[in-house]
């Protein structure tokens, strides 16, 4: 009688929870958050543009008009392009196309005559770009393509137009 006043015990196993898994999770969905708040944060273009000085003259201030030019973009793919100012353009306005034998031949053209013109490589053209409220926002891009392309450096989006850009614009 005595086995069967014996109680059976069972044998206590250590429980041990294994976390590497858990931690592995963790570190991934971490890694996560991080990279998309990183590509959620808005990226922008510094512009630099020039200072207008009321006793310089001229609406870009103390800037050489020789050195500008100019392109308008408008609906349709219309590039219409100029040098100098409106008022004294150095070429009369005309409207060429995109591609390396429209817009990208003239700015090498005229990233050429403004440093024979300054006699300096540091001081090239200035490239004001226009875009109309009717201009797409892929010519913007190709437009800004062409500037790296050209290595044209100093350049700027405008979004003003003057009355006679708008009577240009309108009549081609």
């Amino acid at each position: 009688m005595q086995n069967l006043a014996k109680k059976v015990r069972s044998r206590k196993l250590n429980t041990r929870v294994d976390l590497t898994a858990m931690v592995s999770i963790s570190f991934l969905l971490i890694i996560f958050f991080m990279v998309t708040i990183e590509l959620a944060k808005p990226k922008g273009i510094d512009l630099g543009l020039p200072d207008k000085y009321p006793g310089c003259g001229g609406s870009y201030g103390c800037i050489d008009a020789n050195r500008i030019y100019t392109i308008l973009l408008d609906d349709n793919d219309k590039i219409i392009t100029y040098h100098g100012l409106l008022s004294y353009p150095r070429q009369n306005p005309k409207e060429i196309k995109y591609g390396k034998d429209g817009i990208r031949k003239e700015l090498l053209i005229s990233k050429k005559n403004i440093q024979e013109y300054t006699g300096n490589p540091d001081k090239g053209a200035i490239v004001i770009i226009k875009p109309s409220k009717k201009c797409n926002f892929k010519n913007l891009i190709d437009i800004l393509d062409e500037m790296a392309i050209t290595k044209i450096d100093t350049y700027t989006i405008v979004d003003d137009y003057t009355p006679e850009e708008t009577k240009l614009l309108a009549a081609n």
